[in-house]
């Protein structure tokens, strides 16, 4: 095999590169790994089996965004919200805010007590507390919750479903506010430009009704006004008064999403959910009833769809909403105590005095009374429809003192929304800055660009290595292999691509594996320090580096020349692994997987160039074949044979002679002056027509040639025929009785070889 032509690399790196398109640079596993790195970052699980996982796709025809269950994270790339932007890089930053937002899921959500909240609806009980009814109405919709959810599993099911999705809306709004005060960088910006897209695809509250005279339930418009609320902080009102009964439905429970958006605390939030069943079920209640009858008439029609795939699409179709999984995971604590402000806070200012001049216009038109007004204060209305019993404190208190409250958040201070003035500034002036923009993150290009070299540099290796699989099987079959092998087909094996599954396995098993090569470097990495250092020296008196043991010569010579330092000797390494079926007994093929593994890496420590090959049988119509599995060649493209070796594994029968000779023929024509032939093998020959005396003599042939040629054979013999294997290879022969000893004893062997 000829050296890496990295003039080639580089020429097929640039015309790879040219041909990514948008579909596959979003729904690459290069792309994926980029914020797996980023969520390992923020979260801190580094251990490969507690690791974030991503999942990018692009199926723009899937209703799907986003999903995360707090250990893996679904996005769907090729969504509207992705490719409705131009440009890659624009769509980059939709795609990083769409991670953004799944990985402040991970970060802030209580995903346990999510769930928790849903077990607890299930055995009739509220979680974390009941909700504070305030009024005579919130107690009677209390009442025929519970009824209602009793009466039927179905129904059940459906406010299940409901108040996870109600938690979603709330809890997205939460994280959010986190992620875009937390991460200023990527991520915020990222973030940033997906809410701008969601805001923007949030219907006024005048389109909301024209919807509903379409079959849009009520419910629905009052869920997406909640969700443009506690996400963005503002409501799009369209041309529909402050009045209309899903505005005032919303700002009966702004002071509690306010204070839950605010809040380190999940069960606040979840108890705000209780709140909206409980203020909201006439609306609710409607809502599954119309449900039942859309399933109904589906499945009237033909069609099979459930209950719950009818309300999870109705549900889904609210545009924003992020969905959100079950996990068993409680937030990742942070350093810093203490709330945050809202990064809405003006909006949500805004809002609540939009609310405030409304009801105060209200007050004067109807000429209501003081009482009146301080038993249904701003923010806490129902529908226009509510009576003056629905109204009416449950506890006979009021609500309204006229006393100016502080907040927690605040500090002390008085929160705008609550405050009746402003007073003016003393001295100075008050000016609005329209230049003023978020800051910018201006490495998206860059990142596009590492990312796309990555994905090109891949695809040009895997094209290289199928153009190494042909030309390794050429060679392969222009090598004399004997009459005894004549008319068997010989095939070489190699995966030009190295997939996630054998990345994880390799990831889950290197770390003492790797230990032991490391510790198997320790002496000899000792030794090359001294020898660069000069080593010892003889003709000395005295010193560290004084030689004792040639102090005294009887050659009658005085002194020796002095070295220079030198490196590691050229040496090359080649291991021959059996596959044949009787490796899987007692682990064996472990064991020499685990063997490749260490040898592998300590070669590769040590600049020694090193190959791997497996060989066994196979079966076509033709008759038996020559299977040779490439796990590591002597050049590497992509650096990722130490993954391939993964899929070292028992397969059929073993036809030594054959393979042998291929890379027996492979090895002899490096050039390095030492060249060491490992062979790791539980029996001898077996095959249909190889056998016996024959495939012995076969065996003694070919290593007798090759020895002749420069290279030094080790057999490793490590099952119950150890004496046929000695008996083959002679002085070649090593005893692996102990299969623990196997990594260790074959490293040896290539240290014995390596003279410093």
């Amino acid at each position: 095999m000829a050296r890496v032509n990295h003039k080639l690399v580089k020429q097929r790196l640039n015309e790879q590169r040219s041909k990514i398109s948008d579909r596959q640079f979003f729904s690459s596993r290069l792309l994926a790994g980029h914020f797996e790195d980023l969520a390992a970052a923020q979260t801190r699980r580094y251990r490969y089996n507690r690791r974030v996982r991503v999942n990018l796709y692009w199926k723009p025809r899937e209703k799907h965004v986003a999903s995360t269950d707090n250990m893996f994270v679904r996005i769907n790339t090729g969504n509207s919200l992705v490719t409705k932007v131009k440009g890659r890089e624009n769509r980059y930053q939709i795609v990083c805010g769409l991670f953004a937002h799944e990985l402040g899921h991970v970060l802030y959500t209580d995903f346990l007590a999510a769930q928790t909240h849903t077990n607890y609806l299930g055995s009739g009980r509220w979680y974390p507390y009941p909700p504070d009814l305030k009024t005579t109405a919130d107690a009677r919709n209390e009442k025929a919750f519970w009824n209602y959810v009793k009466t039927d599993p179905k129904n059940l099911e459906m406010v299940q479903m409901i108040a996870h999705h109600i938690s979603n809306v709330i809890e997205d709004g939460y994280i959010e506010n986190r992620m875009l005060n937390n991460f200023p960088g990527t991520l915020g910006y990222g973030l940033e430009k997906l809410r701008e897209q969601h805001f923007e695809h949030i219907e006024t509250v005048t389109q909301m009704i024209e919807s509903e005279d379409e079959g849009k339930h009520i419910f629905e418009s009052i869920l997406q006004i909640m969700l443009s609320y506690a996400k963005f902080g503002e409501i799009k009102y369209g041309d529909e008064p402050l009045s209309d009964e899903r505005i005032q439905a919303v700002f009966g429970l702004i002071t509690d999403i306010d204070s839950a958006l605010l809040s380190r605390s999940g069960k606040d939030r979840l108890n705000v959910v209780n709140m909206v069943l409980v203020r909201c079920w006439d609306y609710i209640e409607s809502f599954c009833e119309e449900c039942k009858k859309r399933q109904e008439e589906a499945v009237a029609s033909g069609g099979s769809t459930s209950l719950a795939e009818t309300l999870s699409e109705v549900l889904g179709a609210i545009a924003g909403g992020s969905e959100m999984g079950e996990g068993s995971s409680t937030p990742v604590p942070e350093a810093s105590g203490g709330s945050e402000e809202s990064a809405t806070a003006g909006k949500r200012a805004q809002t609540h005095a939009d609310a405030d001049s409304e009801d105060d216009a209200e007050e004067t038109d109807s000429s209501q009374t003081d009482s009146e007004t301080e038993e249904n204060p701003s923010g806490s209305g129902g529908s226009d429809n509510s009576s003056d019993e629905d109204a009416a404190p449950i506890d006979g208190g009021s609500s309204g003192s006229g006393k100016q409250e502080t907040s927690d958040t605040e500090q002390g201070r008085i929160p705008y929304h609550q405050s009746e003035s402003l007073s003016e500034p003393v001295g100075g002036s008050v000016e609005k800055n329209e230049d003023y923009e978020r800051e910018h993150y201006d490495s998206a290009a860059a990142d596009i660009e590492r990312l796309l070299d990555k994905m090109a540099e891949k695809a040009a290796c895997e094209q290289l290595e199928n153009e190494r699989i042909q030309e390794l099987n050429d060679v392969a079959q222009n090598i004399s292999y004997g009459n005894i092998h004549e008319g068997v087909p010989i095939r070489i094996n190699r995966i030009a691509s190295v997939d996630e599954e054998l990345m994880e396995q390799y990831d889950a098993i290197s770390g003492p594996l790797l230990n032991i090569s490391r510790q198997l470097q320790k002496s000899l990495l000792k030794q090359l320090k001294e020898n660069r250092r000069g080593g010892k020296q003889t003709g000395l008196i005295m010193g560290r580096r004084l030689d004792a043991h040639a102090l005294c010569r009887n050659d009658g010579k005085v002194f020796y020349k002095n070295s220079l330092p030198n490196e590691i000797p050229e040496l090359a390494v080649g291991l021959l692994l059996d596959e044949s079926g009787s490796m899987c007994s007692c682990d064996r093929c472990t064991y020499a997987r685990a063997s490749a593994i260490i040898l592998y890496d300590f070669c590769q420590s040590l600049d020694i160039p090193v190959m791997v090959y497996g060989h066994s049988t196979g079966y076509t119509s033709d008759g038996n074949t020559v299977e040779l599995y490439s796990y590591a060649e002597f050049e590497s493209f992509d650096h990722d044979d130490k993954y391939r070796m993964m899929d070292i594994s028992a397969r059929g029968s073993n036809r030594d002679g054959a393979a042998l000779r291929f890379v027996a023929d492979q090895l002899s024509k490096r050039p390095e002056a030492v060249k060491i032939l490992i062979l790791v093998s539980d029996g001898q020959p077996a095959d249909s027509g190889y056998g016996g005396s024959a495939a012995e003599e076969d065996l003694r042939g070919i290593k007798q040639e090759y020895q002749r040629k420069g290279i030094l054979f080790v057999a490793a013999a490590i099952g119950s025929d150890k004496e046929n294997i000695e008996r083959i290879y002679g002085d070649s022969f090593l005893d692996i009785t102990d299969l623990n000893q196997l990594p260790t004893k074959l490293t040896n062997v290539v240290k014995r070889h390596i003279r410093v």
